[in-house]
């Protein structure tokens, strides 16, 4: 028996010099933030040839944001909030050469001369640091601040001169234009500087509203809007001319901005226009956005034109405004998400639904349009072939993967679903059931219950969670049990159940986290050693738990702390969302191999399980555009390994593993791979000896292989 030790540790042994010999290496294990959904809210844009700077926010909670950047024309971003040097949101942005300026409400203005990836304050003199916009025109900079007026800077914001002879006192500054060496500023009324901010002049003005809520020019046109009239001049401000015709009466104009001689507005919740003779009549542009966008922003860079909406990201039009598409921008509210085999979706603040059928490097939208009226969506659920969506508007069925959405007879809003047998429960304000799949919805007699939260199926029967306790049903929801509060000390809520073979999860928010029975919700125990603690009003309590899920053994809790992971049934818990910038972690889900964690304003975030449970590495991010076998991880690995790959178009890609002999032992991948994401499969070798093994990837006649070593 020793004799055998020894000679199995000598193989170990020489196994682990062979992997070295092979140079395997690893990366940094993180999170992928996945392309969309495209949305998120968009208060200003600058744009210089392929780079374009977004400052995001949140139009539904009425904040402003951080700033989004992107390098190629929108096909990526950086995460909203990179992170400026000094506080608060960003309201303005400028471009001057290779120097790119944010202004932010508290922090003053800061440079970046590297495209964005760092900055630097530069606020020297600039004794008011609430920036709301800013202008380069000629070498002078100027930045109006919240109640100080303007300032300049004659070297790239060394230092800051005030600017504001003439204005109003404390006068708030919202925007600039310039026309030629005119520099025009929204300060409650228009004023004019013909001397680079040494004095301002009010300008003659024909309208009676003491806020301009857009400002532009092009050529020698300058256009200003107000409530919800569009005017223009033509000398400098001396006399005016309405151009409302043809823009939907009562809208106002937020945004203008020339490209040639074509002129675009963006309004307050009736789209985008264009006019092509100066403003005296206007075309919608419906082509791929939409005719009741909050268009706040608008920006032009060469022949590339972007529009910043409000809720619904960034659109851009390469043909003169003709037609628009999404340019991602992942900055969602992500409230629910639900997977359908290979199909994803995800829910939003704003009561968009998105659909994602490559693991979410792309999104598409298939909201529920009218019958959403906007209202954020609850919960959503995949049940066999249905697809189910609740808003505070009611309950609505798909049966297309979401092309389409139908009303369904349920009364109120549901925050869970769940599915027993032939029956499909559904649950807020009031429980019913159905067993039509969804068309038609009867009451469930639940005796004095409260408004329920969420279900759990398991071998013990259905569990549903209210205030007043959780409810046991063992005979498919004809009849139920009241078991105990799972913990007296709280007025909390259950968000989700999870259940792993006979125990039974629950994540609370305003409680001690995630709670444990063993006993079929008889009794409780709080599972929460790892998990951080919040402040609400005067009093503690473990993290919020929003979100809670397994995959058959392990549990991963999102959280308003992050991602959180427990391998020993709640034992403990450890974080796990190292890379991820957005912690305010919405919902959960688990498709395939990858846990999704949809975020507060950053979108969906996606991760190998196998990462978060094993700690292998992996640094896949980016959109990628080659033919590639990667290395699989962990490597050494036993039993199970993920090898991922990726190709640079559309096609039939096989992927097999062979043994040193040349057999192939296992066929891993063979069907249709898209271009532009990452693939991804695992090996399970448990029934395999130890010993060196071969993934190969075959696609349009071209071969990779990568040495794997199975170590048991």
């Amino acid at each position: 028996m020793e004799g055998n030790k020894s000679m199995k540790n000598l193989f170990r042994f020489l196994l682990l010099l062979a992997v070295i010999a092979c140079g395997v290496s690893s990366a940094s294990a993180q999170w992928v933030q996945t392309g969309g959904p495209g949305g998120g809210s968009v208060f200003t844009l600058a744009a210089s040839g392929s780079n374009i700077y977004a400052a995001t926010g949140d139009y539904y909670f009425g904040t402003s944001g951080g700033l989004a950047v992107s390098t190629n024309n929108g096909s990526s971003w950086k995460s909203p909030n990179l992170g400026l040097t000094l506080g608060g949101s960003v309201d303005a942005v400028v471009i001057s050469g290779s120097n790119v300026f944010a202004g932010s409400n508290g922090g003053g203005v800061s440079l970046s001369t590297d495209n964005g990836t760092s900055w630097t304050p530069v606020n020297s003199g600039l004794t008011n640091k609430s920036v709301a916009s800013l202008l380069v025109s000629g070498s002078t900079i100027y930045a109006g601040t919240n109640g100080s007026g303007v300032f300049t800077s004659t070297n790239n914001g060394t230092s800051w001169t005030a600017a504001s002879s003439g204005l109003p006192g404390s006068s708030i500054v919202t925007a600039f234009t310039a026309v030629g060496s005119n520099i025009f500023a929204a300060a409650g009324n228009l004023y004019v500087s013909t001397n680079s901010g040494t004095s301002w002049t009010e300008v003659n003005s024909p309208w009676s509203y003491s806020y301009i809520a857009a400002l532009g020019a092009s050529g020698s046109n300058l256009y200003v809007s107000g409530t919800d009239t569009l005017y223009l001049s033509t000398n400098n401000g001396t006399s005016w001319t309405v151009i409302n015709s043809n823009l939907e009466q009562y809208s106002s104009v937020s945004a203008i901005a020339g490209n040639g001689s074509n002129l675009f507005a963006g309004t307050n919740g009736t789209g985008l226009y264009l006019s092509t003779n100066n403003g005296s009549s206007w075309t919608p542009l419906t082509a791929g956005i939409s005719p009741g966008a909050f268009v706040d922003a608008i920006a032009v860079t060469g022949s590339d034109i972007f529009a910043g909406t409000i809720g619904e990201g960034i659109f851009l039009s390469t043909d003169n405004g003709n037609t628009w598409t999404s340019v991602g921008l992942p900055a969602q509210n992500i409230t629910a998400q639900a997977a359908a085999g290979a199909n994803l979706f995800a829910g939003t603040k704003g009561g968009d639904i998105f659909r994602s059928t490559n693991n979410g490097a792309s999104w598409t939208l298939v909201g529920l349009g009218a019958l959403s009226s906007s209202a954020e969506v609850n919960a959503l659920a995949a049940i066999g072939s249905n697809i189910f969506a609740s808003t505070y508007n009611g309950v609505f069925l798909s049966t297309d993967n979401g092309t389409t959405w139908n009303t369904t007879s349920f009364s109120g809003s549901a925050d869970a679903f769940a599915a027993s047998g032939s029956n499909i429960f559904a649950a807020g304000g009031s429980v019913y059931f159905s067993t039509d799949n969804g068309t038609t919805w009867n009451p469930v007699n639940i005796p004095n219950f409260s408004y329920v939260s969420a279900f759990a199926v398991s071998s013990g029967g259905i569990f549903a969670s209210c205030q007043a306790g959780v409810y046991r049903s063992t005979d498919n929801g004809a009849s139920w049990t009241k078991k105990v509060l799972i913990d007296s000390n709280y007025n909390y809520t259950v968000t989700s159940f999870a259940v792993v073979g006979t125990n039974l999860f629950a994540g609370t928010t305003q409680a001690g986290g995630v709670y444990l029975s063993t006993d079929n919700a008889a009794t409780w125990t709080q599972v929460a050693s790892g998990l951080p603690s919040e402040l609400t009003g005067f009093s503690y309590h473990t993290v919020n738990v929003n979100g809670l899920v397994t995959d058959g053994s392990n549990l991963f809790a999102g959280t308003d702390a992050g991602i959180f992971v427990s391998k020993n049934n709640g034992g403990s818990w450890t974080k796990s969302d190292s890379s991820l910038t957005d912690v305010g972690i919405q919902s959960l889900i688990i498709s395939g191999t990858n846990l999704f964690a949809g975020t507060d304003s950053s979108g969906v975030w996606r991760r190998p399980i196998l990462e978060l449970t094993t700690g292998v590495k992996s640094a896949k991010s980016g959109v990628p555009t080659v033919f590639a076998l990667e290395q699989n991880y962990p490597n050494p690995f036993n039993p199970s390994t993920v090898i991922q790959f990726t190709v640079p178009s559309n096609g039939r890609a096989v992927l097999k593993v062979f043994n040193v002999l040349g057999q192939e032992v296992a066929t891993l991948f063979d069907g249709a791979a898209a271009a532009g994401e990452y693939h991804q499969a695992i090996f399970n070798a448990s029934r395999l000896a130890s010993g060196i093994y071969f993934s190969r990837l075959e696609f349009n006649g071209n071969t990779q292989i990568k040495k794997m070593m199975l170590l048991k």
